[in-house]
């Protein structure tokens, strides 16, 4: 059985996810304070996190954010009354997996995380390790060493990576990256997926200016060459 924290202050809601969720057979444990869902975090196992913007304490971008520095990959769906554009293009860039904005279907909500496990579980089964160069990544242990010397990735960037090795020398869209890594299939923007392409080049390649693994095709998307 999965087990899904959700952290909100508002108590209605927590009750009313609790019991959606566990109609679907899922565990399901709360938090109502952001430092409370950030010990959770750490020391329950849990498979994903539903985890409100606006909590009374810690607001919930930077639960996401420090909960990523400290290498919890799990899934987060982040819930917020916001509805500006801009909003959610931080959230997914710090680290969340999904966005819903208050109100919102409680039906459409159990199916998010019904998708966001699923592909949680054909990303993370997909790609052990890989070498390429003087870089070792083992996907497993979210560990990379260029040169014999350990290499910082984040969450995020362990997974645009998989995807990428996963499919070695086929030309991948930055939409197929949006949807495979962060669940959108229309996206407002594609400068996420560039800026993680870059920081990965930075840290991986020899010569970020000019790639010879994670490569550009031009007009097209990426592509990853051992």
């Amino acid at each position: 059985m999965k087990t899904i924290l959700v952290v909100d202050d508002d108590v209605a809601i927590t009750r009313g996810l609790e019991a959606a969720l566990t109609a679907e057979h899922f565990q399901v444990i709360t938090a109502h304070t952001g430092e409370k869902a950030r010990q959770m975090a750490r020391r329950e196992s849990l498979d994903l996190i539903v985890l409100d913007l606006r909590l009374p304490d810690i607001n919930g971008e930077d639960v996401c954010r420090d909960l990523r520095k400290a290498g919890v990959d799990i899934p987060i769906l982040m819930l917020t009354s916001k509805k500006q554009e801009m909003d959610k293009v931080v959230g997914l860039e710090i680290g969340a997996d999904d966005y819903m904005t208050k109100p919102f279907s409680l039906r459409e909500l159990v199916a998010r995380v019904h998708a966001l496990l699923r592909r949680t579980t054909s990303i993370s089964h997909s790609v052990d390790d890989c070498s390429f160069g003087t870089v070792h990544v083992d996907f497993r242990k979210q560990e990379a060493v260029r040169d014999g010397k350990p290499v910082h990735l984040s969450a995020r960037e362990f997974q645009v990576l998989r995807f990428l090795v996963q499919h070695e020398r086929e030309v991948v869209t930055r939409e197929m990256l949006l949807n495979a890594v962060w669940g959108y299939e229309q996206f407002p923007t594609t400068r996420t997926v560039d800026n993680y392409v870059l920081a990965l080049r930075k840290k991986l390649e020899d010569s970020p200016a000019t790639p010879v693994h994670i490569l550009t095709v031009p007009t097209a998307g990426y592509k990853f060459v051992k």
